[in-house]
């Protein structure tokens, strides 16, 4: 089997700590031979976890990309706003691309790097991970069977942990849409790329309504401080404290399992006593009431597929877990499913009720099994020349659909014809 041999531009959460570790699994599929980080402390810990040489290890992308061509792919997991810039730079030097979603927040953005990526004859897939994902494969295959007939309605939620919209929606890198993007784009780009790949078909159009409406100055508790570690009066009682979070809270803090994503995103190779030093300073200390965060913490969306099929979509940033949830009607039955507890029920009309359950052994990977799954079929498609099931081309309709919601919610809730939004595409 040939290897792959690829470079990292960015070394974060997504880089150096989902996609570098598939070099050590299945080292007869993918080999690291370069990265580049800006910061220190990352660039370090992946040339020593991989081995790398100084050579080969930059500081910036630009220093990467400037160097002839030394891999057959390249990584882009660079923040939203660099995405097409590097790209771009890895397209000219002759990189097939894995490309971080969101591809871009701006519909000319996407369509330059399209265009790019199509002059030069180059493989793009973006990361659409959920595609991959065992509870999506199934629930795919059970529509292509014809398991409730002619799909003819969709409900779909993103529900976002009140943790994780603090961490990455109000203090984290995707607070602010103006040096990011929408968060509707950001985070839920995912299930508007599930809804064109379940449904086969593009969307005709759409409205959206939503706001940020509790993570605002005027929401903040009396005398609460710029930072939680500053004495906050309301410490005990507030969810969102940063200690609570990142460091005692019984499922997302460093006492109840360590150092995981939310810790590694703070700093490098976290420890409790580190962790509790850096939130006194760092942004993710911060109170929540108290950022300059002006994305959305609720959004709901109705769409209008061309094959007709009606949705309503719902992101929403507090709840408790993190979960995915989706329930299809059709014309001979209805599919329930919970992307957390991986179980799928399908009811048939007039017949019985049928509960299918996810081998967990499926699901070790990041996104219940879609990161992995993902990059084995990447490089399959990559040597048997085909295109991967999240080619840039396809991937886009997604990106379209999210701009096309911000617009309409930034309207009022006005209705938005994607043809036209998007110049007759």
């Amino acid at each position: 089997m040939e290897v792959t041999t690829v470079v990292i531009a960015g070394a974060g959460s997504r880089g150096r700590l989902t996609y570098a570790p598939y070099s050590k699994h299945y080292p007869g599929e993918m080999k690291l031979v370069a990265a580049a980080e800006k910061i220190p402390e990352r660039l370090r810990e992946i040339r020593q976890d991989y081995g790398l040489s100084e050579e080969r290890c930059f500081s910036t992308v630009e220093e990467m990309f400037a160097q002839p061509k030394m891999a057959d792919m390249a990584f882009i997991c660079t923040q939203d706003a660099d995405h097409v810039r590097h790209a771009c730079l890895a397209l000219e030097k002759g990189y097939d691309l894995l490309l971080e979603k969101p591809v871009a927040g701006d519909v000319d953005e996407c369509r330059r790097l399209l265009q790019k990526a199509d002059e030069l004859g180059r493989s793009v897939t973006v990361c659409h991970v959920l595609r991959y994902a065992p509870f999506y494969q199934k629930l795919k295959k059970l529509l292509e069977e014809g398991a409730v007939g002619q799909i003819i309605s969709i409900q779909a939620s993103e529900n976002v942990g009140y943790w994780h919209q603090a961490h990455s929606f109000v203090r984290g890198n995707w607070r602010n849409s103006r040096e990011t993007s929408p968060m509707i784009l950001q985070k839920c780009c995912h299930d508007m790329d599930l809804l064109v790949w379940l449904t086969d078909s593009r969307c005709r159009r759409i409205s959206s309504m939503g706001s940020r409406s509790h993570f605002r100055e005027e929401n903040a508790p009396e005398g609460a401080p710029r930072y939680c570690m500053e004495g906050c009066p309301v410490k005990e009682q507030c969810p969102y404290d940063a200690e609570k979070i990142y460091v005692t809270d019984e499922v997302t803090g460093y006492d109840a399992k360590g150092a995981g994503w939310l810790q590694n995103a703070v700093m490098v190779q976290p420890t409790r006593e580190d962790l509790l030093e850096t939130l006194r300073t760092s942004p993710y200390g911060r109170c929540v009431y108290r950022c300059d965060n002006d994305v959305v913490d609720n959004q709901s969306l109705t769409l209008e597929m061309e094959n007709g099929v009606t949705v309503g979509f719902h992101m929403c940033g507090l709840n408790r877990n993190n979960y995915r949830a989706i329930h299809i009607m059709g014309t001979k039955g209805d599919i329930t499913g919970n992307l957390e507890e991986e179980v799928l029920v399908l009811h048939r009309f007039g017949g019985g009720e049928e509960t299918l359950r996810i081998d967990p052994r499926e699901t070790a990977s990041g996104h219940s099994g879609g990161d992995y799954g993902m990059l084995h079929d990447m490089f399959e498609a990559r040597r048997q020349g085909r295109a991967t099931l999240t080619s840039l081309r396809q991937s886009l309709e997604s990106h379209y659909m999210a701009l096309a919601a911000e617009q309409s919610r930034l309207s009022g809730g006005k209705m938005i014809d994607l043809r036209e939004f998007t110049g007759g595409n």
